[in-house]
This record gives structure tokens, sequence and C-alpha cells, in this order.
């Protein structure tokens, strides 16, 4: 998340503040420049995600290597263990694990700080996604680069040439606005018309909305789905194995991986083209700005005023397969949200809230808080502070 800071000597900020405080300070003062905070886990064994509580920030701390630097976007994965920033400039930093090449430096090393993209570094980027080991960015005319794995063609390259490419390299699309990832796919938005959607890489579940019965596993040229939509598609979200999708109109709609009811159809089945979620159609249409968002096992959207989620958010065997409203989040201004693995996280006017899982201090609420939550509850170190992501 990217958080308002007021402006000052960036090497003395992070010299007077530590990490437990550092979030605190930071709410005094306004300025023009965001800067990056981040919480949870952030060491993995080389092999995946091991247990343990080395590693791990209970709340929200300055990324010391990017303060100063104006972050204006933020992408992170609930299946990812890398990320990538980019900055006021159009800049694309990227850090983490990097087996796949998924940080797009031309090579497999591992990166613990943020590194700029070199191959980038002549065009704006404006967009970013990253799946379990791929990255995807879209550039301010309208470009769209990829680097990482691509074994299930989640690149949208046209064709699989090597399972990785650790270098930026164009996609197979035109007029592109937005990219989404997936854990292994990948959704583009474009200004192209009857081509405003199209998605790439591994089709197990659904999750390109491409036909059922093309017995394909693997698209590594990206496909237009238009024709399955009412109106053209706006904004997109994906989870683990499945998409939420707004069009211009408001209407809602899910594809993909249907377990513990993260669909919202009122089951559990999967869906390999995209059906509208008639809940919102009956109660009310979306605003083409309603914000959604998709974890491992979730989904949520903003709808007058309201938040609604489905899916399942904690540990345990309950969960929704109908969208439910969040009345512990009516009356805030809710501003941006992203899902994680099972936890969400809100940005309002003056305060992050969240809840869910939090064994690795995801939730931020500090040293002293609970591991988890139920109910959304104020991350108290950020009281105060304009978010986004």
């Amino acid at each position: 998340m990217s958080v308002r800071e007021p402006e000052k000597d960036a090497a003395a900020a992070a010299a007077e503040v530590d990490e437990k405080a550092e979030a605190e300070a930071e709410a005094k003062g306004s300025g023009s420049v965001w800067e990056l905070l981040y919480c949870g886990r952030t060491s993995f064994n080389t092999k995946g995600r091991e247990h343990g509580t080395q590693g791990n920030l209970v709340s929200p701390t300055r990324l010391r290597p990017l303060v100063g630097v104006d972050i204006r976007f933020v992408a992170s994965g609930c299946t990812a263990c890398h990320c990538a920033a980019l900055d006021g400039n159009g800049r694309c930093y990227t850090w983490g694990h990097n087996e796949k090449g998924q940080l797009g430096h031309g090579d497999t090393l591992l990166r613990a700080l943020p590194t700029v993209v070199s191959e980038l570094s002549k065009l704006k980027i404006i967009k970013a996604s990253v799946g379990r080991n791929h990255t995807v960015v879209v550039t301010d005319d309208n470009k769209s680069f990829s680097f990482g794995h691509n074994g299930h063609g989640q690149l949208g390259l046209g064709l699989i040439e090597k399972e990785i490419e650790s270098s930026p390299l164009p996609c197979a699309v035109v007029g592109a606005t937005d990219s989404v990832c997936g854990a292994d796919f990948t959704v583009w938005l474009s200004s192209v018309k009857d081509s405003s959607i199209l998605t790439a890489g591994l089709n197990q579940y659904g999750q390109l909305g491409q036909d059922a019965d093309i017995q394909l596993t693997h698209y590594p040229k990206p496909r237009a789905i238009d024709a399955s939509f009412k109106n053209t598609v706006v904004k997109v979200a994906c989870g683990t194995n499945h998409t939420v999708a707004i069009d211009n109109k408001g209407f809602v709609y899910t594809w993909g991986f249907g377990g513990s009811g993260r669909l919202g159809h009122g089951a559990q089945n999967d869906e390999w083209k995209p059906r509208q979620l008639l809940f919102f159609e009956k109660h009310m249409v979306l605003r083409p700005n309603a914000i959604v968002s998709a974890g491992s096992a979730s989904s949520a959207c903003t709808s007058g005023g309201e938040l609604y989620t489905w899916g399942k958010s904690m540990d345990t065997d309950d969960y929704s397969i109908h969208p439910k409203s969040v009345p512990d989040l009516s009356g805030w201004n809710i501003r941006c949200m992203a899902s994680g693995d099972m936890h969400h996280i809100v940005g309002t006017d003056d305060t992050c809230i969240s809840w869910g899982i939090g064994l690795n201090g995801q939730l931020g609420y500090g040293p002293n808080g609970p591991k988890s939550s139920s109910n959304p509850k104020k991350v108290d170190s950020l009281q105060g502070m304009p978010i986004r992501w």
C-alpha cells in the first residue's frame, strides 16, 4: 500500500524513525509524496512458503530503499512472492523471488531490494500486475509487456518458445489499458472494439472464460471474450483461479474456479464462461466506478456505499455462496481495496481497515494486536493517513 507523506529529507527520515513507529510518525503533516508501507511475511524459503515468524512484519513499515520515491501504484498477489511498484515518472521497480525471471532483469537472481527494470526505463508504465511467477505491465501508449514464467502461455506472447522469459517482451495485445494476473493466467482490458477483454494462460478451471468445448489448457495467444458480456468490461480482479469483472453499465460477472462459493452464484461449480452475478441486478446495479477485488478463495465489490463479499475469508468451514454485505463498514468512504490469501484490506479517506487471517502479520495490527479477525478492524498506526494501492 502507499500512503501520502510529508516532504522531508529521505535519509534523515529513515534514520530517525524505527520500524515499530514508522507508520505513526508519518501521520503528521501533508504533502504530495506517496510512500510505500508494507507488513506481513517478507521472507520465504526458496522452495516455497514455509511456516515460521522470521521475516514477519506485524506493523506497517516503510520500505527504506524507496523512501523519498513518489510511489503511485503497488502490485502484489495472493500467490506471488514478488512485487512491482510504479513511481510518479512511470518507472517500474520489482523485487522478491525470481526463479522464473518474474522480476524482468534478464536473470533468475533473487532481489531483496526494489530494483528498476532497466529495459522498461524508456517507457512510462501506468499499470502492473503480478501472478504466481509472472509480471505484466501496461504503458501510457497502450502497449503491454510481460516477463517471467510462460509455461502456460500466461505472458500472452502468442506462442510458447521458452518456459522462462526473464526480460520484458511485448504482449500480443493491441490498445491495452490494463492488465490483471491470476496465478498462472492474465486478463487484459483494451480500447479496441469487440476486444475490450482478452485472456491468456492456464485454463484448468475455466478462468480464461474461453469456450469449454475447446479442450485446451494452455492459451498463449490472448483471445477476446467480449461475446459473453452485455456491455464493455471496464474493471477486472483476479484470484488464484477465478475472475471478477464489471461492465460499463454496472453489471457484475464471475468465472473460473468456484470452490467455497467465490463466484457468488449460489453453488461451488466452476464456470467456464463469464456468468452474470444476478444478485446485484436484483438488488442494485453497481456503478462502473465500483471497486472490485479477488483473493485466493474470495471476492468483493462496493455498491451504493456498501461492501459485499463472498467466498471464504477465514480458515474455517464457513463460506458464503452469495454476496453478503459487511455492515461494519457502512458509512465509510472506501477509496481502494485489496484481497489476499484469506484477508481483505480497504483504504478510506483517512485510515486503513483489515480483517481475515493474519498469522504472518499481514493485517498490520502490531505486536500486541490479534493475529486474525473475523470482523473489520482499524489499523491504528495508519489512522489519519490517506491510503492507496
